[in-house]
């Protein structure tokens, strides 16, 4: 594959910028990628700061861009958004769209190291090395200033990779995040899939074990929604919040009514914004 491919599929003008959707042929997956670029209107006069976007299970690349109402709050602030797909497409991989929860739309933003995933399935490397050197030469993005958030499985991504990646990332916040995948049926059921049965290799990738074993990032924002069907089981912000207290600065913020969804996201949005500009352009 030659990352050299870049082909815009289309782009909408948006707050004064531009929204577009975008397409190429990856090195690190091994297939044809999308993701999608809001840019603001303050490129027009030089290299602006970006903020990485990680959507959660079965969503695209168009999922926040569309859903999230993001783009008035970044225009404002001179913030790129950069919103890529969820896992490898078209891999063909026997029984990777069997699941909701693994395999296709369930990347989990990590480098899968079992068969027959580890060819494709390597969204670590991915996010954090080529997507940002696509973005670096076709956009006009300061990627010394660099941020990174998310949404549940996409807020485990980001809190893992701002983690493991303390020198790429300046800010870094979380919608209802699988903040400790060992330790719920969608962790465990993806890293037994894709890192097999070493929970030693799990908590690599578990961002509650992260802190816990002295790993540590910029301060943390993360939303909450008290209505989340998946809270009870799936996300344990508390046991996060608990191992945050010894060093690792965390606002976590409970909202009563709210449940796991893009109204939610939508509702709290331009304050992750605002949170990742702090740290941006200071």
């Amino acid at each position: 594959m030659d990352n050299t491919s870049f082909e815009r599929i289309v782009e909408h003008g948006c707050c004064g910028g531009r929204q577009g959707f975008y397409r190429h042929d990856s090195r690190a997956i091994g297939l044809p990628m999308k993701f999608a670029v809001f840019v603001p209107p303050q490129a027009a006069n030089g290299p602006v700061p970006v903020l990485f976007y990680l959507a959660g299970l079965t969503c695209t690349e168009e999922t926040f861009p569309i859903k999230a109402g993001a783009q008035r709050a970044a225009a404002e602030l001179g913030l790129m958004l950069v919103a890529p797909d969820t896992s490898p497409r078209g891999a063909n991989v026997p029984g990777e769209a069997a699941n909701w929860d693994f395999g296709v739309g369930a990347g989990f933003y990590l480098d899968a190291v079992r068969e027959p995933w580890a060819r494709n399935w390597r969204m670590e490397s991915y996010i954090t090395g080529e997507l940002r050197q696509l973005v670096a030469a076709h956009f006009p993005a300061d990627l010394a200033r660099c941020g990174i958030f998310g949404h549940s499985m996409g807020g485990h991504g980001a809190l893992t990779l701002a983690l493991r990646h303390p020198d790429l990332y300046r800010s870094v916040s979380a919608f209802a995040p699988i903040a400790a995948p060992s330790l719920c049926p969608w962790g465990e059921k993806a890293f037994g899939g894709y890192l097999g049965e070493d929970r030693s290799v799990w908590r690599q990738h578990d961002a509650t074990a992260l802190v816990e074993d002295g790993r540590r990032c910029p301060p943390i924002l993360i939303d909450q929604g008290l209505d989340d069907q998946f809270l009870p089981t799936q996300l344990h912000p508390e046991r996060f919040e608990q191992v945050c207290s010894d060093g690792q600065p965390l606002t976590l913020r409970r909202h009563a009514g709210y449940d796991h969804g893009y109204y939610f996201i939508s509702t709290f949005m331009a304050d992750h914004l605002a949170h990742h500009a702090q740290y941006l352009k200071g």
